[in-house]
């Protein structure tokens, strides 16, 4: 089974949870286009990468999940993969292709919705906007933007997909 990025479930409410997600590195590639088409871009390069088209050669286990996020109003979209649990920056291979990087991210508490089906921008969007209601009705406080989390390969029927919008919220 793929290992998933790690977080601990804070609370339940009403359609979404919150979540503590540990630091843990990414692999981050930027991507210009729309939004399904820079998701699909990304994940090339983020594969070539864990599958040994490193400094080292060295392959990196698949997590999940892929993470897209729109940068600001732009046609520019940060997709990234969660490195393996424990894995640190001395401990993964070097980037060989050009715009990949490796990357920590710090703990981050987020509200977090599930979903299934295609992820399309505007099944991405109608749920970032229910979220986003649903949130602010619990009295949460928003402090980042949105981002998508892809678990599931395209090839999966869009009914078994598991999709989930994450809102980065203030901690409790």
């Amino acid at each position: 089974m793929t290992q998933q990025q790690v977080y601990e479930r804070v609370n339940v409410y009403d359609g979404f949870e919150v979540r503590r997600y540990a630091p843990c590195v990414v692999a981050e590639v930027l991507m210009a286009g729309s939004f399904e088409r820079a998701g699909n871009a990304g994940f090339g390069p983020l594969v070539s990468y864990i599958s040994g088209r490193n400094q080292t050669g060295g392959k990196v286990a698949m997590t999940a999940p892929v993470i897209q996020e729109q940068i600001a109003d732009s046609d520019l979209h940060r997709v990234q993969f969660v490195m393996p649990a424990g894995s640190s920056m001395s401990s993964l291979p070097a980037p060989a292709t050009q715009g990949l990087r490796l990357m920590e991210l710090p703990e981050q508490t987020a509200a977090v919705m599930r979903y299934s089906g295609r992820w399309s921008e505007a099944a991405y969007r109608q749920h970032v906007a229910e979220l986003t209601e649903r949130v602010q009705r619990a009295g949460l406080r928003v402090v980042g933007s949105a981002r998508l989390a892809r678990f599931d390969p395209p090839w999966k029927p869009g009914f078994l997909r598991r999709n989930e919008v994450v809102l980065p919220v203030e901690p409790a």
